[in-house]
């Protein structure tokens, strides 16, 4: 008896799911292998349509996070550098003035690297250095902050003529001459006394 009733059960539930079936078309309904074409190119549609928004969303929230931090960055890599020039080790002074050089492109850098105590700090890697690798990268970075006058009068304050004067020329370095001579010339053209 309990076999005939499993067997008629078994009968009764596969006759339910069916294609005719409520289990059936709810299949048909829902299954992607049921659909027909346009149902299909408007579900890939919609997928691509949401995937292309969730790219400018994620895009739009880089960009943003992006132009709040990396003004930071900047303050701090100033910073960093400044404070390689206070380390004893010239290999790590030349890093710093190299840095100096490179982000003194206007005058409001220039100014912000002068504020920080930058231009001292090259003033006196300047004065005390004991290579001609360390010499030129600081009268590097002393070139590209003059090229502001409001940077290369405060230099003219602190002292950079009688440095640059008293700084040894090298046979090694041709640049540390180039770099003396357009010093001298920049402070010659801003009508400073040279003669010292």
């Amino acid at each position: 008896m309990m076999r005939w009733l499993g067997d008629e059960f078994r009968k009764h539930l596969c006759r339910r799911i069916g294609p005719g079936s409520f289990a059936g078309s709810w299949r048909e309904r829902f299954s992607k292998y049921y659909r027909s074409a346009d149902e299909l190119s408007l579900e890939e549609d919609a997928e691509r349509k949401v995937g292309m928004l969730l790219k400018m969303i994620f895009v739009a929230t880089a960009g943003v996070v992006a132009y709040q931090f990396f003004p930071y960055m900047g303050d701090n890599l100033l910073h960093q550098s400044v404070s390689l020039l206070q380390v004893k080790d010239p290999m790590f002074k030349r890093m710093g003035a190299s840095r100096l050089s490179r982000f003194a492109i206007d005058d409001e850098r220039r100014m912000k690297i002068v504020e920080i105590g930058g231009a001292k700090y090259l003033l006196n890697m300047l004065e005390s250095a004991k290579d001609d690798r360390t010499r030129k990268e600081a009268l590097k970075a002393l070139v590209a902050l003059s090229h502001s006058e409001q940077v290369a009068g405060v230099l003219h304050q602190s002292g950079v003529l009688p440095i640059i004067i008293s700084t040894p020329n090298s046979l090694e370095y041709i640049d540390i001459e180039n770099y003396k001579s357009k010093l001298m010339k920049r402070y010659e053209d801003l009508k400073y006394d040279t003669s010292i």
